[in-house]
């Protein structure tokens, strides 16, 4: 097994709307796709597929900011999101995806990076901590119908 990370292009927005969804599962599809070409169009977005030959099998969606939670300077990089098909987690691939990801945001002249996750997504909160990365604050969000 030889993983090589590349760019998303437009050729790729059908694996990667199918990677996206493995993110966030429970998102609209309209919601999902409505950005899509505006992110490859912008310079402040990144989004890397991590392949097994030419086969996609891993996804990382990053982006500049100007705030990220619990972090000092602005701008910040951010982890939006990342996705590794089941059968090859465990293998450090969302490692190499974040290692890429951190080196283009380093290169965007940012000195910090933020990410997140759901409370209650055990698993992504390990990988984080994995990572390098540490909680800075837990949120709960609240709604009221008017």
């Amino acid at each position: 097994m030889e993983i090589t990370l590349r760019r998303v292009t437009q050729e790729d927005k059908a694996e990667w709307f199918r990677m996206r969804k493995g993110i966030w599962p429970d998102a609209p599809d309209e919601y999902m796709t409505f950005d899509m070409d505006d992110i490859l169009a912008d310079d402040d977005y990144m989004v890397i597929f991590a392949c097994d030959g030419d086969r996609p099998i891993g996804l990382t969606e990053a982006r500049i900011r100007d705030y990220g939670e619990g972090c000092e300077t602005s701008p910040v990089g951010y982890l939006e999101g990342w996705f590794v098909q089941e059968e090859y987690r465990g293998k450090r691939i969302a490692g190499m995806m974040t290692q890429a990801a951190e080196n283009w945001i380093r290169e965007k002249g940012c000195t910090e990076v933020a990410s997140d996750t759901w409370l209650d997504n055990e698993s992504s909160i390990r990988a984080h901590v994995n990572m390098g990365y540490y909680e800075v604050e837990r949120l709960v969000h609240f709604v009221k119908q008017l």
